[in-house]
């Protein structure tokens, strides 16, 4: 995206405020938009097989959570359901009726549920895969939509395998994924991808793997979507998304100094500070470090959330983000403080003035934002350890 045009900058220096408002607007919801572009998933499987349990999963919920799906060996409905994501409602998971359990016969499945507006399928089996899904997967294969199998329930099954005298864990996963996908192979499904998974323990087995095989086989422009989507379930979750924010900050940091560079008395604080209190809250939300996500993740794992904040060095993780509170943090930064000072004395020399005042304003919004995005980066991973009992 590129930066303001001289258009917006001539608005303010005739003092048209509503049209460079206007313009600022459009630049700000089409930078947005870019970062939130529906992402449509469809989850399939028989009944029992713990595909409610996985969309639930998938959206950082536990089953019997509020807005979770419901669960149970009874299909609830014949219809496919949206479940939207209870953070991020551009990624919506639609929990699709077995194909077993519909009178339409398996040819006809995919245009019953709508197929061409799901990005991808997910076929959820606790067995393996049976008949109908391996059906349905090649009624998908011919429609040229990418499919993954994902073997729920896979805690069950190590739990089985743990009675085994000679028992190793690393044995009974690779027997059991290349077992799935030779059976898979012998029914003509191409390079079949199965994923082992325990919809109540993501941080294990193959849950990483497959959030990793998705984001390599999503187009580009939707894989930011599903990554801020999931769950910090292994740091390498919190590095991608970090380096994510990081590719956007020049835009953002462009904004600010095109703005510094008109001289309306106290519009580039005040566009300044709006701008990074949007941005840093989405830092917050996406690294799981608000109020609400914390106090999940306690009661998920049974770690005091005492202990969780403990870890916790950023002043912005936990609270409201608000344009006081960034205000106080900002000027306890040495280097920022000094460059918000500098760009107000600056931008009332003529001509020079102003352009030097643009330089400050971009500089000053690169590195706090930046500040901010590191401090939470290793926050996240702070927490992330913390709940899995880690040391660190």
């Amino acid at each position: 995206m590129e930066p303001l045009s001289a258009s917006v900058r001539k608005d303010l220096m005739n003092n048209d405020t509503a049209a460079a408002a206007a313009r600022i607007q459009r630049y700000v919801r089409d930078l947005e938009e870019t970062c939130h572009i529906p992402l449509r998933i469809a989850i399939t499987g028989e009944s029992g097989s713990g595909k409610s349990t996985f969309v639930n999963a998938v959206r950082g919920l536990r089953n019997g959570d509020e807005g979770a799906a419901p669960t149970g060996a009874v299909e609830h409905s014949k219809d496919p359901i949206p479940y939207f994501h209870p953070e991020y409602p551009n990624v919506t998971l639609w929990d699709l009726p077995g194909v077993g359990t519909l009178k339409y016969p398996t040819h006809k499945y995919l245009e019953y549920v709508g197929f061409e507006k799901f990005d991808f399928f997910i076929i959820v089996s606790d067995t393996g895969c049976r008949e109908n899904d391996v059906k349905l997967a090649q009624e998908i294969q011919k429609v040229k939509k990418n499919f993954y199998f994902v073997h729920s329930k896979i805690d069950n099954f190590m739990r089985d395998e743990r009675r085994n005298r000679d028992f190793s864990a690393e044995r009974s996963l690779t027997t059991m994924r290349e077992n799935c996908v030779q059976g898979l192979r012998e029914q003509g499904i191409v390079s079949p991808q199965v994923f082992l998974v325990s919809s109540f323990e993501p941080n294990l087995y193959d849950f990483s793997l497959l959030q990793q095989t998705l984001d390599r086989d999503l187009p580009k422009n939707k894989r930011d979507t599903l990554l801020f989507a999931m769950a910090n379930i292994n740091p390498e979750i919190i590095i991608k998304k970090k380096k994510a924010f990081q590719s956007r900050i020049k835009y953002w940091a462009g904004l600010s100094g095109t703005v510094a560079a008109v001289p309306v008395p106290g519009l580039s604080v005040a566009v300044d500070v709006g701008l990074m209190v949007r941005v840093v809250k989405d830092y917050v939300t996406d690294f799981s470090l608000d109020k609400s996500s914390l106090e999940k993740l306690a009661e998920r794992t049974d770690v005091p959330h005492a202990d969780l904040c403990a870890v916790i060095r950023s002043p912005l993780a936990g609270v409201e983000i608000t344009p006081e509170l960034l205000m106080r943090v900002l000027t306890q930064l040495a280097c920022i403080a000094a460059f918000m000072t500098a760009e107000e004395s600056v931008r009332w020399i003529p001509v020079v003035g102003l352009v030097a005042s643009a330089c400050l304003s971009f500089t000053l919004t690169y590195k706090a934002l930046n500040s901010f995005l590191d401090t939470l980066a290793d926050d996240a991973q702070r927490v992330f350890e913390k709940a899995l009992g880690l040391n660190y």
